[in-house]
């Protein structure tokens, strides 16, 4: 006999019964076929969170099979689970997503009864709360892990839906991880053409020429130094002018300093020695990181002024583009003049170089058109790429569990082709 369950905060239209309290032996039955591997059903690995997958040069133990043609293993089916009763700290259950195959024999396969969706189990098996369960069924060490016998396995219980309402969850959760891994695809994709532009639209080693270009540009570009088209802030805030603190991070760019550390570092009556950081202005953080080896050069584009440290160098641009200049300190070019010309200092975590040295850094520059086309290129391109960033993030929190966020919860449901279903359900949705 079930027990009744209560509802959980968030549902499909048309769902309204409790859910209800199942033994996994219930929503399980095992499946025992055995067989040679085949063509049909090839030899396949089982590997921790994962579940069936093809064995790579790790898992393949096939040289140590003598026997290939009599050796039986497991048959396993798409949609079976597999589980293996030594392994709960590192994963224990598996979804064979794949397809025909045949597994080790050291595996329990058990197949959904006619009340279990497989993607949905799939899920619900492996939720920290399930994983919570099992340990009060463990048993005993064997080599370093716990064990948890099939039998015990089966005795566990979980809530459930209906098998409809169980293929609705899932089905919806499979697309959000498809339009998660779509947009990773995408962003991952464009980082690597934004890495290429910066790489091959800036001249090289000397060079007066860029290994490609906008139609139409041909001349050659200039070398200036950045003295001459830069001119280093020296304005003090005195009198306690701006109170706010920025701070330039390598991941960041620059942003507010409580924005950062969640609070205010620079004490207020420190601010009258610090800089004045105008809008569009640069700053040189000295601070190394493995992604900025000698410091970061970033822009201020919060469109307001603040402070900086006089631990950092600013400079304002001059008879140049901005947002080409920034681009520039975004490619490694520079970091070559940075490595002759300075050092890492008395401390480890900071880069070295003298403010006269450093303002005579080289910088390549194309006529001022040139200049545009290719800040609009690469803003374009970091757009699209922090567009299906957010869509990816949007999409990995779009089915959230608190009761207490159901409106996030059903406009993030909304952005991914599903409707609200009405002003008074606000916890319902529309597949």
């Amino acid at each position: 006999m079930t027990k009744k369950s209560d509802a959980p905060a968030i549902r499909f239209k048309g769902f309204s019964d409790a859910w209800e309290q199942r033994k996994v032996g219930d929503l399980l039955i095992e499946r025992n076929q055995q067989a040679p591997m085949s063509d049909e059903y090839p030899l396949m690995a089982f590997i921790a969170n994962e579940g069936v997958a093809p064995k790579g040069e790790r898992y393949d133990r096939s040289a140590l099979v003598t026997d290939t043609v009599n050796k039986l293993y497991k048959k396993t089916e798409k949609g079976d689970f597999i589980y293996s009763s030594n392994n709960l700290e590192t994963g224990s259950i598996g979804l064979n997503k794949y397809g025909k195959a045949c597994i080790s024999p050291v595996y329990s396969i058990f197949e959904p009864t006619g009340i279990a969706d497989s993607d949905f189990l799939g899920r619900r098996l492996v939720r920290k709360d399930f994983i919570n369960a099992m340990v009060k069924w463990r048993q005993g060490v064997i080599y370093g892990q716990w064990r948890i016998h099939e039998s015990d396995f089966l005795k566990i219980e979980i809530t459930v839906p209906s098998v409809e309402e169980q293929r609705k969850i899932g089905t919806y959760l499979d697309q959000l991880d498809h339009l998660i891994t779509l947009h990773q695809r995408k962003f991952e994709k464009l980082t690597n053409v934004k890495k290429s532009m910066l790489e091959k639209m800036f001249p090289q080693n000397g060079s007066s020429y860029p290994e490609i270009r906008f139609k139409g540009f041909t001349d050659p570009w200039e070398q200036r130094k950045l003295s001459e088209i830069t001119d280093k802030v020296t304005e003090k805030n005195a009198g306690l002018q701006y109170v706010e603190t920025f701070t330039n991070s390598a991941e960041f760019g620059i942003i507010s300093q409580r924005d950062f550390f969640d609070h205010d570092i620079a004490k207020l009556g420190s601010l009258d020695g610090y800089y004045i950081v105008k809008n569009e202005d640069f700053v040189y953080n000295p601070r190394i990181s493995t992604s900025a080896p000698v410091g970061p050069i970033n822009r201020n584009k919060l469109g307001r002024t603040g402070v900086m440290s006089p631990l950092y160098t600013v400079f304002r641009p001059h008879d140049i583009d901005t947002t080409y200049l920034e681009y520039f300190f975004k490619c490694g070019y520079w970091h070559s003049f940075m490595n002759f010309n300075g050092d890492s200092g008395a401390r480890s975590d900071r880069f070295s170089i003298r403010d006269n040295v450093f303002f005579q850094m080289p910088i390549p520059i194309p006529d001022i058109d040139e200049q545009r086309k290719i800040g609009e290129l690469l803003t374009c391109l970091d757009n699209l790429i922090t567009l299906h960033q957010r869509k990816g993030k949007a999409a990995v929190s779009g089915c959230s569990n608190d009761a207490n966020n159901s409106k996030g919860v059903c406009c993030k449901a909304r952005d991914f082709g599903y409707k609200c279903h009405k002003k008074d359900e606000p916890n319902r949705f529309d597949a």
